[in-house]
């Protein structure tokens, strides 16, 4: 038994002409009533009565009616959803980051594409680059938002959107009365860092200032950026992050763009290069959101 020979009944049943089910399937009535005949021959019953002057379901016609109407809902409902899948237009999508990437277009990104797609189920993980990278590798995320990701042949690394770093200084700093500020004037500072081990971003950081002419004294070290002011504040020295921290900054705390040729803090999506139909299609809505916030970055 085939859809087709489903098909061919439901519009008989409805039409109860050979003539008038056969226009609806556009084919000619001896092959619908060879059909017919097949399918009957098939569930071993009778759908049909037939006389010259009509057709008339069985009681077995009238009950199969019902199941066939509802296996042709299901077959074209299955084929609906599977095509959506294929499409991108449905399944899951897990993204992982770091808190403080949705300082920046991040979240913006993510809500315009959950009220274009409410057909995807977004999962936001908040994690460490390392985890991130990790999660990645063993597929339990789909895309990744990173600063300085590593090379990896597995992965793809596509800039998303471009950020300076900039200096967070206490208030009475002796610096602060500048309006930017060399990297190489930091020299003297203690300095609060992202967590070496866990970032290649820190790492990054910590080779610009080599390159500068010194090696940082870090006092503390921490997982998210948005922690740095928070140590800046207490007195525990100065903090090199992205611009976007700013949002976040304190009374306390003043923020200073570097005075260029000046560390990035670019940030760029990461993925397998496999990617799933869903994630296919949010890569390439997030290049045209990201390209639009580039042009109007006022907008979001």
């Amino acid at each position: 038994m085939e859809l087709r020979h489903l098909r061919y009944f439901i519009a008989l049943a409805e039409e109860l002409s050979f003539t008038a089910a056969a226009q609806r399937l556009h084919i000619s009535q001896p092959p619908l009533s060879q059909q017919i005949r097949d399918l009957e021959h098939e569930l071993g019953a009778v759908l049909f009565l037939r006389t010259s002057r009509r057709v008339v379901l069985t009681e077995a016609g009238t009950a199969f009616l019902a199941h066939a109407r509802s296996i042709i809902a299901s077959a074209e409902l299955a084929a609906t959803q599977v095509k959506a899948i294929g499409q991108g237009m449905t399944g899951a999508l897990n993204v992982a980051a770091t808190g403080s990437m949705l300082l920046g277009p991040l979240a913006a990104l993510m809500a315009d594409y959950r009220r274009r797609f409410p057909g995807v189920v977004i999962g936001l993980h908040e994690m460490a680059p390392e985890a991130q990278l990790n999660a990645l590798s063993t597929r339990a995320v789909d895309i990744s938002f990173l600063r300085m990701p590593p090379e990896d042949a597995g992965l793809v690394r596509e800039t998303a959107w471009r950020e300076p770093v900039g200096v967070f200084l206490p208030s009475g700093h002796r610096l602060a009365e500048r309006g930017a500020i060399a990297l190489a004037d930091l020299h003297e500072d203690e300095h609060v860092f992202l967590r070496l081990r866990d970032s290649s971003f820190a790492v990054y950081l910590r080779q610009c200032c080599v390159e500068a002419g010194f090696i940082p004294r870090i006092s503390q070290q921490v997982i998210e950026s948005y922690s740095l002011t928070s140590l800046v504040a207490a007195g525990f020295g100065v903090a090199l992050a992205p611009r976007s921290v700013s949002a976040l900054s304190r009374p306390e705390v003043i923020y200073r763009d570097l005075v260029p040729p000046a560390p990035s803090a670019d940030v760029s999506m990461v993925y397998q290069r496999d990617p799933s139909p869903v994630l296919a299609r949010f890569l390439g809505f997030a290049r045209r959101f990201l390209a639009d916030w580039r042009a109007h970055p006022g907008r979001q």
